[in-house]
């Protein structure tokens, strides 16, 4: 039996998702302790994410922890993850994911008045509910998930847009309003997935992980993860991909949008190759459809 330190950040969510990840390797025969890391991004809870975006705010400090041998294992939200993976570490598992979608608590879209409120920090967010509504107006939202929860209904906010996973693993899916559907609101690239990161040469780490590896959630990860890193996008962009199966076939559905939501550009292909296929989508939003010149900033 081998026993596995598992790094991750000390939000209620993150730990939420590490013992999550531990269930699934105790369950495999494997035991788990939770080491709590202090992200960059926690202590800066003030500032808007588009400021500090691309930067690996939320991850690198827990990169650092299994680097420097204070744990064996990262545990990350896959859509906090910059495009491009520390020398020392590979993403050596992707469990089970869960729903990618966005949701909205408060009111649902067809409830929000005119001229309503809606509360998010992520430009992508604004510009896809922007495309349907340009009415809506909106306010930057940070801190934990509780704390945004809170904040519908207070101080003028009318409604906050979450991620479906991230409530159903704190227990909260009730407070959904309305889950908004990937094909037109695309979920930010990983969104719903877990990333474990590991050292490449640590073969009893390696063992532990194969047995919650789930291979499809990896491919279409590795997918949307190509889709990003080709744009050379952050969190700061309104850019997003979101990898499906059809009937066996591997799909990707990718967006680029202005941050006013009045132009957003939309791309969907299939393909066997997942690392092809996202560099592909990418490439013709950009280059066939304009995106390379969408302003990215207000």
């Amino acid at each position: 039996m081998s026993h596995l330190r598992l790094a991750t950040r000390r939000s209620p969510l993150a730990l939420a998702q590490a013992t999550e990840v531990a269930s699934r390797l105790e369950l495999s025969g494997t035991t788990c302790e939770i080491v709590e890391v202090v992200t960059t991004g926690d202590r800066q809870n003030d500032v808007p994410l588009t400021t500090i975006a691309g930067q690996g705010v939320f991850t690198a400090e827990v990169q650092h922890a299994v680097l420097e041998g204070r744990a064996d294992v990262a545990v990350h939200s896959a859509k906090d993850l910059p495009s491009v993976t520390p020398e020392g570490l590979i993403i050596a598992c992707v469990p089970e994911r869960r729903d990618p979608a966005d949701v909205l608590v408060g009111r649902s879209l067809a409830g929000l008045g005119p001229g309503a409120t809606v509360a998010t920090g992520s430009p992508r967010r604004r510009s896809l509910l922007a495309e349907r509504r340009p009415d809506l107006n909106f306010v930057e939202l940070r801190g934990n998930m509780a704390a945004r929860l809170a904040a519908v209904n207070e101080s003028g906010i009318d409604a906050v847009v979450a991620a479906a996973a991230a409530l159903d693993r704190l227990g909260w899916s009730e407070q959904i309003a309305e889950r908004l559907d990937p094909e037109w609101f695309v979920p930010q690239v990983g969104q719903g997935a877990i990333a474990l990161e590991t050292r490449p040469d640590d073969a009893v780490t390696l063992r532990a992980l194969a047995a919650i590896h789930d291979a499809d959630a990896a491919i279409r990860l590795t997918c949307e993860r190509a889709f990003l890193a080709e744009l050379g996008a952050g969190c700061a962009i309104p850019a997003a991909a979101h990898a499906t199966w059809h009937n066996g076939t591997l799909s990707l559905s990718g967006m680029m949008a202005a941050p006013s939501g009045i132009r957003v550009l939309r791309f969907r292909e299939s393909g066997s190759d997942a690392q092809a296929l996202g560099v592909l989508v990418a490439r013709y939003i950009r280059d066939e459809l304009g995106g390379g010149d969408l302003p990215t900033s207000r």
